[in-house]
């Protein structure tokens, strides 16, 4: 294996730019790296080795000509199957997408080209973003590079194994409830959960459109920071996009200090029943490194938090059962090839094409929206939801940042968690945030105890606060 997959991003920058390596070398490292070890991490659904390497050569020609795009020009980025990229398959990791093919760049593809970054293969995910453990896929299950027999999590397991197995120095993802975070956590990675419309969603496949949100998985937290800078910021196509400034986080790392910084425990976190001996360590072990650095810890309280998981999933679902609408045979993707009028196309091509988590969130979502239960469910859920995003603003009333783990354990084994129930509580730590459109990263923290997996913790900071995210991050990085 050649050294060169082992690096960040930072790290391949240097060497691409100080002339040591070119980005065709870089390219090709990777690519023997996925085809060495993804027979058994599956965390790729597609890779186009030629687009890569035609790719690759071009960027060489510009740096060998002084016409480089950034400094970043060359480097390879996984992308998960949920966001569009012209010309590439686009199946959302569904059967009724398979052989689908997007027809335009998404606004984050357009950023990464621009700064010349190569958008590397289709990272696998859960089928439309719809679980915690990429075991929905309808195509295959990635594995933990940690430990194959466990999950990676979900729905980014794809693009949190690729980063974690070397496969690539970064990968894009998206977030709904925990998507980036949790699977990152899982792997030993950084996941970061920007503000909502801080990223642009132009070009990723919807799941539910108020909680959505892009954002990178990668080795470090440097990296994190180098590809908001790259993603971020406005775009007119999304009109959930915000007009906020957005970039030079990369840069703002010099500044990073826990010093004098007050960290927020939120009690509702620590307190909940199912978490492991060792997460409650991994934990305990942060704080006290918080403290040593000069940080302050602040209790905090999040009465609201019990909601959350309810009222996420009756927000959710609500939404992709009509984001979803749209996958009917009709004009694109599959089609029932035996359905003899309208109707039973429509029905023969959704119950034979999504699976059976998708069918579930759909059928739950169609029920808190119709006649009768709308007010009971819906309604209410959107009121929990303000609550929810007061406590937050409370909270930081208090303090600085918020400090939790991000799971209550580490990764779990294939087929464990076979009620759906038990599935959804993986992400018991994550969904909040999302509701309250704020900002979180996670970050490697420990180990467990007895599997040697990685364990993650949460900084969750106010909405456009991610400068003061990557550096309290940062600093707890370089310890």
């Amino acid at each position: 294996m050649s050294e060169l997959v082992k690096l960040s991003v930072a790290q391949c920058a240097e060497l691409l730019n100080s002339g040591k390596v070119s980005s065709a070398e870089l390219c090709e490292a990777f690519i023997q790296q996925v085809k060495s070890a993804d027979p058994v991490i599956q965390a790729f659904l597609a890779l186009d080795e030629e687009h890569v390497r035609k790719a690759a050569a071009e960027s060489d020609k510009r740096r060998a000509n002084g016409a480089l795009l950034g400094k970043f020009d060359g480097i390879p980025v996984g992308i998960k199957d949920c966001i569009s990229v012209k010309d590439e398959r686009c199946s959302c990791a569904s059967k009724i997408l398979e052989n689908f093919k997007a027809v335009y760049d998404a606004t984050v593809i357009a950023k990464l080209r621009n700064a010349g970054f190569i958008p590397f293969g289709r990272t696998n995910m859960d089928e439309f973003a719809m679980g915690s453990s990429c075991e929905n896929s309808a195509f295959q299950k990635t594995r933990n590079p940690r430990n194959t027999d466990c999950v990676p999590g979900g729905s980014s397991g794809g693009s949190a194994a690729a980063v974690a197995a070397d496969e690539v120095p970064a990968a894009l993802a998206s977030d709904t409830g925990g998507s980036i975070r949790q699977p990152s956590a899982f792997c030993g990675v950084v996941g970061l959960k920007p503000t909502y419309g801080r990223v642009s969603r132009f070009g990723l496949v919807a799941f539910a459109s108020s909680l959505d949100q892009i954002g990178p998985v990668t080795k470090t937290v440097e990296d994190s920071a180098i590809m908001l800078d790259t993603i971020g910021g406005h775009d007119p196509k999304d009109s959930t996009c915000l007009e906020a400034p957005c970039g030079g986080f990369a840069e703002g790392l010099k500044n990073a200090s826990l010093k004098g910084l007050k960290v927020g425990l939120p009690k509702e976190y620590y307190e909940l029943e199912g978490m492991t001996d060792s997460v409650k360590k991994t934990a305990q072990e942060t704080i006290d490194a918080f403290r040593k650095a000069g940080a302050e810890m602040v209790d905090v309280e999040l009465p609201h938090t019990k909601y959350s998981m309810a009222c996420y999933y009756i927000v959710a679902t609500a939404e992709a059962s009509a984001n979803l609408a749209r996958f009917d045979g009709v004009r694109y993707g599959f089609r029932a090839p035996d359905a003899r009028d309208v109707l039973e196309n429509y029905m023969k091509t959704r119950g034979e094409a999504f699976g059976n988590e998708v069918k579930r969130r759909i059928m739950l979502g169609t029920y808190v929206l119709s006649s009768g239960y709308y007010d009971a469910y819906y309604l209410r859920a959107q009121k929990v939801r303000t609550l929810i995003r007061r406590d937050f603003e409370e909270a930081y009333k208090k303090c600085d940042i918020l400090l939790t783990p991000v799971t209550p354990a580490p990764a779990f084994k294939f087929g464990e968690k076979s009620d759906p129930l038990q599935m959804y509580l993986s992400d018991v730590f994550t969904t909040s945030l999302n509701l309250s459109g704020n900002c979180g990263i996670s970050i490697p923290a420990g180990k467990d105890d007895a599997t040697g997996l990685p364990i993650g913790m949460q900084l969750m900071a106010p909405a456009l606060a991610e400068q003061l995210l990557f550096n309290t991050a940062y600093a707890f990085e370089q310890r």
